[in-house]
């Protein structure tokens, strides 16, 4: 099987895959057109009807830019992701909770030459400009601009040192501005916060076109992966090696040493920029509910100080509120919920799902199985415990261990024959969750405080246990089908 330490040794195992990935010569404009091809092909998720799942796709022959390929959907299917981290595909949480607990740290290199600084654009340069080395795409013709969807930012608290890395949105505002969106809480923006106070700028790098792993493990959040954890080191359990970095050449800071596009900067102290300064729109780019989100009026700005490549670079990008984000986001909630639940109770989860439908953030199915009597409330107690450990989830939907709970027909299916709305529904008003779902706001209930607040809910689909002998479903003769339709069961 094909080692993977980078994007490009994650390709070539795709390459072996049917069905998995396509180039295509085409030429393609990143200006809204490669996103509404995927959109087409790939993307899924919350995307506007009608999307699909299907492979991971590059494009080589980019409108404006002779020497730069784009590289969408790596992360966009389960299955894909699954055969990348050489996991099983319906326990992809499980597998990724046990890499948390045995990670492994980054480490410096001093070797010269990097992969990642093959090719080197300095920004005092008088002919640097970030719009014409990248392709940066947008996503729909409202974008407030081009936007680095992948891109992995790299920073460092100025007090400990201690590093962080997470995906944020990063529209390019000129030759050398980038905007950044923080959400509440995240931990870069609490370093960039301490510089600020000090009146100095944050050296970060922005590393994209990555091992998989080093995305997916990017992805978790506190309280598994709490303030002072370096969420490289869950890579490096999942690869069981560490993640190489290298120093940047411009900044005081690291760079991703197998990254295939590096942007070195600093975020300013005391400047901010109107997201939609150069489109007016009024919007920033399709989020991951699958609406639109409002440009933000005043955003931290990324001074680049340079972009290094590797030679013949991929850009890697992703469809706004497609199957990759739900991936990225929601199979490392998964992993975390189950190790908090599995922990306190331990044997009653069995599995959980992050659903597409919620983006990977707001919507979880847990599949539980009730021992005895005793169990019985468990199941709701095994909710609360999810709700602590990833606060922007917002419904949680229980179901008994024989319903599939990647099938989206057989959680219905219980929802319908095994929940009362009066008896199985657990209402909890007035808690925070995410500021990117349009109902958490005061315009849609005057109840809401706040944006940004709501009502979380537990849907119990599950048997109560002194009726599980009542409600076993139909069984059918486990008869081998192969021979009658051979192709299907390949």
């Amino acid at each position: 099987m094909t080692k993977i330490n980078d994007l490009r040794s994650a390709i070539e195992l795709l390459k072996t895959l049917p069905q998995q990935y396509h180039e295509t010569d085409v030429e393609i404009d990143p200006n809204a057109d490669l996103a509404g091809v995927y959109k087409k092909i790939g993307a899924g998720g919350t995307v506007e009807r009608p999307t699909r799942i299907g492979p991971a796709m590059m494009f080589n022959n980019i409108k404006g830019y002779p020497d730069s390929r784009v590289l969408v959907g790596v992360h966009a299917s389960r299955e894909r992701v699954a055969k990348l981290l050489g996991a099983p595909v319906n326990e992809l949480g499980i597998y990724l909770g046990e890499a948390v607990k045995n990670t492994i740290p980054p480490v410096l290199s001093e070797g010269k030459n990097p992969p990642c600084q093959e090719v080197v654009y300095r920004a005092d340069d008088p002919d640097f400009d970030i719009r014409k080395i990248l392709p940066a795409p947008t996503n729909t013709p409202l974008d407030a601009g081009p936007y680095f969807c992948m891109g992995l930012v790299l920073g460092s608290d100025p007090e400990t040192g201690h590093a962080d890395v997470t995906i944020h949105r990063l529209c390019v505002q000129g030759k050398d501005e980038i905007s950044i969106f923080f959400a509440a809480g995240r931990h870069i923006d609490v370093f960039r916060k301490k510089a600020e106070e000090k009146g100095e700028a944050l050296p970060i790098t922005i590393n994209m076109g990555l091992d998989p792993a080093i995305y997916i493990g990017a992805c978790f959040e506190a309280p598994t992966t709490p303030f002072g954890y370096d969420e490289l080191q869950i890579a490096g359990g999942l690869r069981q090696a560490p993640v190489e970095l290298v120093k940047a050449l411009t900044v005081n800071q690291n760079s991703i040493a197998r990254a295939e596009i590096v942007i070195e900067g600093e975020i300013l102290p005391n400047v901010r920029m109107r997201e939609d300064k150069n489109t007016d729109s009024g919007h920033a780019m399709p989020e991951f509910p699958g609406y639109d989100g409002p440009a933000n009026p005043s955003l931290p700005v990324i001074k680049v100080k340079a972009v290094t490549t590797r030679k013949n670079p991929i850009l890697q990008t992703l469809v706004g509120p497609g199957e990759e984000h739900v991936n990225m986001a929601g199979i490392p909630t998964e992993a975390s919920i189950y190790n908090a639940v599995d922990k306190a109770i331990p044997g009653l989860l069995k599995n959980v799902y992050a659903h597409s439908a919620g983006g990977g953030k707001f919507l979880a199915i847990m599949q539980v199985q009730k021992r005895s009597a005793t169990d019985q409330g468990r199941e709701r107690q095994a909710a609360l415990i999810a709700f602590g450990v990833y606060s922007e989830l917002k419904q949680i939907i229980l179901v008994d261990e024989d319903v599939d709970i990647f099938d989206t027909n057989d959680v219905l299916w219980a929802m319908t024959t095994r929940y009362q709305g009066e008896q199985n529904t657990i209402f909890i008003p007035g808690v925070r969750c995410h500021q990117l779902d349009p109902s958490q706001d005061a315009a849609f209930d005057p109840k809401i405080l706040s944006h940004g607040i709501s009502t979380k809910t537990i849907f119990d689909c599950t048997v109560p246990f002194h009726l599980k002998e009542t409600f076993q479903r139909a069984h059918f003769k486990d008869v081998d089908a192969t021979p009658y339709l051979p192709d299907w069961f390949k």
